[in-house]
């Protein structure tokens, strides 16, 4: 039972923030502007809010910080998404090289920054974990349960969960939502009855780009105590997801508690006992999430289908 609760707890580290990111690009791209920088902005969410928490962790701590923090990496996210909504949107530049472009800028500059802030030129960003909670009261006293999900976690894991409702409920439930679907389907027809393509198009890569910020921050806070500019692919991942989870909020949740779990497989194999005992290297065990997204995309591509208007840039003039 132990090693069940371990694998259980392990694999919500791993989820949320593929969850939380991959439900930012979800946003971006049934708006109609895909997001493959979504990395970048993972990195530098993560960057700005982890140099946050570096510098007040001596007047703050615990959750009242982690909240702080989590504002600083939606805030920072939100405006380094910017760069992509005002390439894609306005300029009608091509998507995926705006994109490109921000994943190679965002780890370089979170590299200059860091050496320029930190003493002695360091890149890494270290500081101190003290955001674990050891039990939620009375949640954390229920039998099974308690022990699966509210001991040992983290705040991030319930506002994924919230925010993974509240997407659900603004893409289905909500003016706003409709606007979006259709933007990513027929812009021209949102654009006949007076909605701006342009304002909701701009939102869309807002929202993404805050979720995808604090995804970066989700993922170093939970897996690590230092920062170095990456966050091994994650955003890369996320993409993944929202293919697989078919831009649907909760089919993207299902995606991306598979993928979780492989990531916990080849993060944690040493710690579970039946897998460290079979005879095989680590190396295959750390192969394991990239391959299983390979064999997903592959037999899951077939039945894949984008909205319409992903990717194309909106011309006002054409109909």
């Amino acid at each position: 039972m132990n090693t069940l609760f371990f694998l259980i707890q392990q694999t919500m580290f791993f989820t949320i923030p593929l969850l939380i990111v991959a439900i930012g690009g979800m946003y971006s791209e049934r708006s109609g502007v895909v997001n493959i920088a979504l990395e970048g902005i993972m990195i530098m969410g993560g960057f700005c809010s982890i140099l946050f928490i570096k510098m007040m962790e001596n007047n703050l701590s615990g959750q009242v910080l982690l909240i702080l923090a989590i504002l600083i990496a939606m805030i920072s996210g939100a405006l380094f998404s910017l760069l992509h909504a005002y390439a894609s949107i306005n300029l009608k530049a091509d998507q995926t090289i705006s994109g490109t472009a921000l994943n190679m800028l965002a780890p370089a500059l979170a590299v200059f920054l860091a050496r320029m802030i930190q003493p002695e030129g360091v890149q890494q960003i270290q500081f101190k974990n003290t955001f674990r909670i050891e039990s939620v009261p009375v949640l954390g006293d229920i039998p099974i349960i308690g022990d699966m999900f509210f001991k040992n976690t983290y705040l991030t894991t319930y506002l994924g969960i919230l925010i993974l409702i509240v997407a659900t409920v603004v893409l289905y439930r909500t003016r706003f939502g409709l606007r979006l679907r259709a933007c990513g389907e027929h812009p021209q027809a949102v654009d006949s009855v007076g909605v701006s393509v342009y304002k909701i198009r701009y939102a869309g890569v807002i929202i993404s780009g805050a979720l995808a910020g604090l995804g970066g921050l989700i993922f170093v806070v939970t897996t690590s105590t230092n920062f170095n500019a990456t966050v091994a692919g994650y955003g890369f991942l996320a993409l993944a997801v929202l293919i697989f989870g078919q831009w649907k909020p909760l089919y993207i949740a299902g995606a991306a508690l598979f993928f979780g779990f492989m990531k916990t497989i080849s993060a944690t194999y040493s710690s579970i006992p039946f897998l460290f005992q079979i005879p095989i290297t680590g190396y295959f065990y750390k192969m394991v999430p990239y391959v299983a997204t390979l064999i997903v995309l592959i037999f899951g591509s077939k039945r894949s289908q984008a909205p319409r208007a992903a990717g194309v840039p909106y011309d006002q003039g054409s109909r």
